[in-house]
């Protein structure tokens, strides 16, 4: 059995998911379109200032290529949604990493200045934690999807397998009724 399974598919937290990966697609979307109007140059280290963040074309086309990516979870929806959003948290964190050991020099292909890696790290932070909530924490509701998953074996009896499977605890499920 599968974790994705688990997870109703009308689920509270498909929501959050969704909002997240919504949010922040289109904004990246609207990032990308905006550094594209003014046909900067792709390999441009100065760049052009677009909402504050310095962009050149690289970085624009960068941009809607994750925001399309953050979109497509948040139609999708689930846990697949919370997937994308966790994986590409840690992405924007790796590329203010990035972005910081190449300030100010030849290699800052991507135009990066301090915004922008101040940006990136705060937006990976945030599209991980909407990819992470409800999944990540020591006080989950005994309902959720993910607690019951993590201990899902604490209340198996031990013993031969035949004997284990009769004294499974749970409701019944017969067939036929």
């Amino acid at each position: 059995m599968k974790l994705q399974d688990e997870l109703p598919v009308d689920h509270r937290l498909a929501q959050v998911y969704r909002i997240g990966a919504g949010l922040g697609g289109v904004f990246l979307i609207v990032f990308g379109i905006l550094g594209l109007l003014d046909h900067p140059s792709f390999l441009d280290t100065q760049g052009k200032e677009v909402i504050g963040l310095s962009s050149n074309g690289t970085l624009s086309v960068i941009s809607l290529i994750a925001g399309a990516v953050l979109i497509a979870g948040a139609v999708i929806g689930g846990n697949i949604a919370s997937n994308i959003n966790m994986i590409m948290g840690v992405i924007f964190i790796l590329a203010g990493f990035v972005g910081l050991m190449v300030l100010d020099s030849s290699a800052n292909r991507l135009a990066f200045r301090i915004p922008n890696v101040l940006f990136s790290f705060i937006f990976g932070f945030v599209v991980l934690t909407f990819g992470m909530y409800g999944r990540v924490s020591s006080h989950l509701p005994q309902d959720n999807p993910y607690w019951k998953k993590r201990h899902a074996t604490d209340d198996l009896p031990s013993g031969p397998p035949a004997l284990v499977k009769v004294l499974k605890p749970g409701a019944p499920h017969p067939t036929g009724h």
